[in-house]
């Protein structure tokens, strides 16, 4: 593969590539367990409490929800972008209704007892280029046409900048996300100097000699080339 970017019409099928390299690197019941834990401040250590209900054939604007489970009545949904949004809480908002939508189908919503609903939190995982605080909140009420102090709608996602340097208490709390960061910020660096392809390949190969995401990677090696050549390919085109 040259420098040469992919076409539009090839990003648009690159989109919807079925797993990410952020949902492959925490498909891993204990990483992702490990990845809560750390967000959250808690010290749960038996990733089977830990119930993954991502829907796998929902898309919205061409994107899957990353990752979604359930863990102590807490619905938690995760997502990873490379390019900020201020739309991600109307994505979230539409997401989670078809996620409430299957909890309840077995319910009764027009009987007098009320239903229980897991709790959602919502956090996003930023790594794009563009500069971004440790932590942001994104509200949905930010986007109503007429603002409202007490809206009757409301949806709050946090925005977390996992770039190396940034969040340093959460990325050494997750050794497995303070790695992600690591391998991406390599990949980003060496293809400023070199063909894309040859970029992940160098930047695969240092890390595993170097221990950083070395089990992942030796697993998933072709996988994960071809997920990370994707990921930089269209944050590259979605920047220009």
């Amino acid at each position: 593969m040259n420098r040469q970017l992919h076409t539009q019409e090839d990003l648009h099928a690159d989109r919807k590539y079925k797993d990410r390299l952020f949902r492959l690197v925490f498909s891993d019941k204990k990483d992702l367990l490990d990845l809560y834990n750390a967000v959250n401040g808690t010290d749960y250590d038996n990733p089977e409490e830990l119930e993954v209900n991502t829907l796998e054939n929902v898309l919205y604007l061409s994107m899957k929800n990353d990752l979604s489970f359930l863990i102590d009545a807490e619905l938690n949904l995760y997502e990873h972008q490379s390019t900020y949004s201020p739309n991600l809480p109307v994505r979230y908002l539409l997401y989670v209704a078809d996620v409430y939508s299957d909890y309840t189908k077995d319910m009764n919503l027009y009987g007098t007892k009320a239903v229980k609903l897991p709790t959602p939190r919502f956090v996003i995982f930023y790594n794009g280029q563009a500069e971004q605080p440790d932590r942001k909140e994104l509200k949905l009420s930010e986007l109503f046409s007429i603002l409202d102090a007490d809206p009757s709608l409301e949806l709050k996602a946090v925005m977390l900048n996992i770039n190396k340097g940034h969040n340093r208490k959460l990325m050494e709390t997750c050794r497995t996300l303070q790695d992600y960061a690591e391998y991406t910020f390599r990949v980003r660096e060496y293809a400023a100097e070199m063909p894309l392809d040859l970029a992940v390949e160098q930047a695969i190969t240092e890390c595993i000699s170097e221990g950083i995401l070395a089990d992942f990677l030796r697993k998933n090696r072709a996988e994960a080339k071809k997920v990370s050549i994707y990921a930089v390919s269209y944050t590259h085109l979605r920047a220009h």
